[in-house]
C-alpha cells in the first residue's frame, strides 16, 4: 500500500489534456485512501485515480474547480453521503470496475448537484432489477449514464415506477442478479469478451500453489480478481494448463531409462549364467 502524500501528488504527472483541462495523474499507485488532495490547492479539473486500491470515496476538500474524477479500477464499496459539498462542480465521475452491491450506495451521487456523466460499468450493482431506471430517478441532472444517452422516456418510467417512498425502499432490498451453479446463463458478447470455460480435470495442487503465488505478484486489480475468480471456480487459466506435465514427462523419461538400464544389467547377468553353464559342460566333457 502506498500513502497519498502531498510529496506524491506534487511528483506525479500534470498536463493540460485532450480538452485542455488541467489533469492530475495519480494511475497504479496501489493508493489505498483518499489523503492530502488539498496538496492540490484546487488547480486540477481532472484527477485520475484509476487502477489503485481505494475502497472509500471520501476524505477530499473543498474542490470548487474540480469537474472530473476518474477513480475506475479501484475497490470502492462507500461514498460519502455529503460529497457533494466538497466536490460542487464535479460533472464527470467514473466508477467502472468498483465494487458497488447495492443501489442504496449510489444515493450519495444525489448530491452532486453538477453531475451529468456517470459510469458504474462492471459493478455488481448493475445487475440489480430496474437498476438503470433507479439512477435516472436518483440522479435528476444524469445526461449520460454508462456512455448510453438517458432518454426523455426513460426518465418519465423512472418517475412513475418509483412515485411511491415504498417502491423506492423495495426496489433498495432486492438483491443483485445471481446465478445457481449449473443454471444456464446467458451471457452477452456484445463487448466481445471471452467466455471461460470450465476445465474437465480439476487444477493439481501445484497448479494451485503457482495461482496463488501469481495473485501475490499480480500488478493490476484486473488479474488479480480473474485468477481469484479461476481458484474460486476451481478452473485452471490457459497460462497454468501445462504446468506439471514437463515434470510428469521428465518423471517417465527418468523411468523408462531406468527400465532400459535395469533390462540391459539383466541381459548381461543371463549372458554370464549361460556362458558359465557352456564352461562347466566344456570341463566335464574333457
Amino acid at each position: 500500500m502506498v500513502r497519498l502524500t502531498a510529496d506524491l501528488i506534487w511528483k506525479s504527472p500534470h498536463f493540460f489534456n485532450a480538452i485542455k483541462e488541467r489533469e492530475l495523474d495519480l494511475r497504479g499507485n496501489k493508493i489505498a485512501v483518499i489523503e492530502n488532495i488539498g496538496a492540490t490547492e484546487d488547480q486540477f479539473d481532472t484527477i485520475d485515480l484509476s487502477d489503485n486500491e481505494i475502497v472509500k470515496l471520501e476524505n477530499f476538500p473543498y474542490l470548487n474547480r474540480l469537474g472530473t474524477l476518474l477513480i475506475n479500477n479501484n475497490r470502492i464499496t462507500r461514498i460519502n453521503p455529503n460529497i457533494g459539498e466538497f466536490l460542487p462542480k464535479l460533472h464527470t465521475l467514473v466508477l467502472t470496475n468498483n465494487r458497488l452491491v447495492n443501489l442504496v450506495e449510489i444515493d450519495p451521487l444525489a448530491s452532486l448537484q453538477k453531475l451529468q456523466f456517470l459510469s458504474l460499468l462492471d459493478n455488481t450493482i448493475t445487475k440489480k432489477p430496474n437498476y438503470r431506471l433507479y439512477v435516472i430517478y436518483k440522479l435528476k441532472p444524469l445526461r449520460l449514464l454508462d456512455f448510453k444517452k438517458v432518454k426523455q422516456k426513460e426518465r418519465a418510467e423512472a418517475e412513475r415506477l418509483f412515485a411511491s417512498k415504498e417502491a423506492e425502499e423495495e426496489a433498495k432490498k432486492i438483491p443483485p442478479k445471481t446465478f445457481s451453479p449449473g443454471e444456464v446463463q446467458e451471457l452477452s458478447l456484445s463487448d466481445n469478451s471471452k467466455v471461460e470455460q470450465a476445465p474437465k480435470v480439476a487444477p493439481t495442487l501445484e497448479q494451485i500453489t503457482a495461482i496463488k503465488a501469481a495473485i501475490v505478484n499480480s500488478q493490476t486489480l484486473e488479474e488479480v480478481a480473474r485468477l481469484e475468480k479461476a481458484l474460486k471456480l476451481g478452473q485452471i487459466p490457459e497460462e497454468f494448463m501445462n504446468l506439471g506435465k514437463e515434470t510428469n514427462i521428465a518423471s517417465g523419461d527418468a523411468a523408462g531409462d531406468q527400465m532400459d538400464t535395469d533390462g540391459q544389467n539383466q541381459n548381461q547377468e543371463n549372458e554370464a549364467q549361460d556362458k558359465e553353464q557352456n564352461d562347466d559342460a566344456e570341463q566335464m566333457e574333457t
